[in-house]
């Protein structure tokens, strides 16, 4: 056997399937896979690229504790980073974000050699948006 395994996708749990892909489609342009979109009731979703890639799923949980990060008993255990190439980007998806249900939890927009910004998304998943 040779070669290694290819990450398909990051899954992430909710409480909330339909709402957090929801979130998620509308902040990064994606759209559903043929037939998740459809229907309130799953239990698993799948949002794709616009080049019929997979982006992210969807896992729903009976209960799921919100991270506390940075501060807290309840850590981040894993999150999302993502790129734009300007401040003035950084700037209009923060406000997009804001728009779509996300809480800001960090903001180092000034830093003048990593600008970034830290959210929880509705589930309250750390994901961060960063100039790069």
């Amino acid at each position: 056997m040779s070669g290694y395994p290819t990450i398909l996708q990051p899954v992430l749990d909710t409480e909330d399937v339909r709402g957090l892909a929801e979130f998620y489609r509308r902040l990064f342009g994606l759209h559903y896979r043929p037939g998740d979109d459809v229907g309130d009731d799953r239990r698993w979703l799948v949002l794709l690229r616009p080049d019929g890639s997979r982006a992210l799923a969807f896992q729903r949980v009976g209960s799921l504790p919100a991270a506390t990060w940075p501060d807290g008993p309840v850590p981040q255990q894993m999150h999302l980073d993502t790129v734009v190439p300007s401040v003035a980007e950084l700037d209009a998806q923060h406000e997009r974000a804001l728009a779509l249900g996300a809480q800001l939890l960090h903001d180092r927009s000034d830093d003048p050699d990593e600008p970034l910004r830290v959210y929880a998304d509705p589930a309250g998943h750390p994901f961060c948006i960063f100039v790069a």
